[in-house]
């Protein structure tokens, strides 16, 4: 027996079913990491996921500085560029991806309306980039 994911949103404490564009929104476009609630499935001391929906010239407020992450950043549609120190990364075709390790200073522009997956290692509580 198949569960459709739009029809159940969370099935018991081990298991969630969900939907990434109706449930990103909740929580800044993260689906998983230590913000979860402790019993949550979606709670993850390890790492964390964002699904990330941009308009089109959408465009990060200002350059992540001091970065205590590794990420990885997948392009699912659209066209987005990923500013790096030096030059730039543009991600232009379904799939196309970046890594960037710790201290790499970082920010992002949306060339087209993309929506994009980060996955960052470790989940660090309390932690906020400058």
């Amino acid at each position: 027996m198949s569960t459709a994911a739009a029809s159940v949103p969370h099935v018991n404490d081990s298991v969630y079913v969900g939907n990434a564009g109706k449930d990103a929104p909740l929580d800044r476009g993260w689906l998983l990491g230590h913000f979860k609630d402790v019993g949550d499935p979606r709670h993850s001391e390890a790492l964390e996921i964002k699904w990330g929906v941009h308009p089109r010239s959408d465009r990060r407020a200002q350059w992540v500085r001091g970065e205590e992450r590794t990420a990885l950043l997948v392009l699912i549609s659209g066209r987005f560029r990923v500013e790096l120190p030096g030059h730039d990364v543009l991600l232009a075709e379904q799939g196309d991806y970046v890594v960037w390790g710790r201290g790499v200073d970082h920010s992002w522009f949306a060339e087209e309306e993309s929506v994009v997956l980060t996955v960052r290692w470790p989940s660090v509580p309390g932690y906020v980039a400058n």
